[in-house]
Formats: structure tokens, C-alpha cells, sequence
């Protein structure tokens, strides 16, 4: 689950103290839900400002009924964190391919539409383009995603009164590495690339994970 989001500047302090303390222990607590990464905007060409990735086990965990029932039953903080949400782009997405050595501390996101006739071309032509920019220095993952638009387009209690949202991703790559500059390469290969349409790029650096367990601090 990728979700891009800006905030109001009246609603940042509680945003930072729900999305830490309510929203992201209780997204990591649904059977299924792995891991959840938070990312704030690297530089002022960032738009919507945050990045928020949750990890499943499997596609199914975010059509189900345990995250069902969550998103159905927003809390009263919920409501009043999301109420100064703003341009928020959110998918449900089925990942078609992720290498590399581990989490890297900043991030790049692209989302774009494809030219190609149908997404198994799609998939494969940009897949093939991963190998070769992991190994590129300090390089630590690649990614490719493919919003599921049905999954996406359910809406729910926590959907109502909301007139944040954007239009959803449709593809989307995630690039990961030590420096911001180590991603300059790999995005602009992916820019270049004819395939790529309408491309929206973010760079982002990690602010906080969470797992399905709490750490202590230090």
C-alpha cells in the first residue's frame, strides 16, 4: 500500500503525533501487515510532501476483512488527522518485481503511466531495467508496482467526507540508496525511457519504520 499526502500547517504537529502513535502500530497490528516506512519530501520539488509504504504478506491481506474493518472504523483522532490531509494519492498495489540488499535511508518515487499495448509488456520491459540500476554505486532497492484499480476504488467509512484525494497511482517504481545523488541516475533512466508516461517524481528521506512489534528507544 503506497500512499502519497500533504498536510496543512495547522494539522503537522497532530498528524506527526498520530500517524506515530495511533495510525502506523495500529496499520502494523493487522494480521498480514509486515511493515510500515514513513518518508518526508527531500527537497521543495516534492510534491505531495509525505510517503508512507505499507509491506503485506501477500495482495489478499489488503482486501480483507481484518483491514476492512479497520478503514470502516476510524477512530475520532483518525478523523481529525485526516480532515488536514492534502493532495493524497493512494494504491493498492501488487509488487511485479523488488531486488536489492535491504531498506536504503532515502527514496525515490515514480509514478507514471505506460504506452505499451498491455501491462505484460509493460511489466516486462520495465522489470528488465532493474538488474542494471541495482548495481549502480550505493544502490539498495529497486522496485516495481502496479496499482490494482478495483481494490483502490472500495471506499470506506474512513473515505467519507474526505475531499483530499487525488487520482490513484497506475504504476509506480520505488528506488532506494544511501544518497540522494545515487538516485539521480536510475530516475532519469526510468524518465527516459519510452514507456514512461506522464511521469510524477518524488525524492524523500526515511523519517521512521514500524514493525509488528514496538522498539525501545536507543
Amino acid at each position: 500500500m503506497a500512499i502519497w499526502n500533504g498536510i496543512s500547517k495547522e494539522g503537522r504537529e497532530d498528524f506527526y503525533q498520530w500517524h506515530l502513535h495511533e495510525h502506523m502500530p495500529e496499520r502494523a497490528s493487522i494480521p498480514g501487515f509486515m511493515r510500515g516506512r514513513r518518508y518526508r519530501a527531500a527537497d521543495q520539488d516534492t510534491h505531495p510532501e509525505f510517503f508512507t509504504l505499507y509491506e503485506v504478506e501477500e495482495f489478499e491481506v489488503v482486501k480483507g476483512k481484518d483491514y476492512s474493518d479497520r478503514l470502516n472504523a476510524p477512530t475520532p483522532w483518525t478523523r481529525r488527522a485526516t480532515a488536514h490531509f492534502l493532495n493524497t494519492s493512494r494504491g493498492l498495489a501488487k509488487v511485479l518485481s523488488s531486488d536489492g540488499p535491504g531498506p536504503g535511508g532515502v527514496l525515490a518515487t515514480i509514478r507514471f503511466r505506460t504506452s505499451a499495448p498491455n501491462d505484460e509488456q509493460a511489466e516486462a520491459e520495465l522489470t528488465a531495467l532493474l538488474p542494471e540500476l541495482l548495481k549502480l554505486p550505493l544502490m539498495t532497492g529497486a522496485h516495481l508496482c502496479k496499482s490494482d484499480q478495483e481494490a483502490t476504488g472500495i471506499r470506506t467509512a474512513e473515505h467519507q467526507g474526505r475531499t483530499d484525494y487525488d487520482a490513484p497511482p497506475n504504476w509506480f517504481m520505488l528506488f532506494e540508496a544511501c544518497t540522494l545523488e545515487a538516485l539521480r541516475v536510475p530516475v532519469q533512466t526510468v524518465l527516459e525511457n519510452p514507456l514512461v508516461k506522464d511521469p510524477h517524481v518524488g525524492r524523500y528521506v526515511h523519517e521512521y519504520t514500524r514493525l509488528k512489534t514496538a522498539a525501545s528507544a536507543g
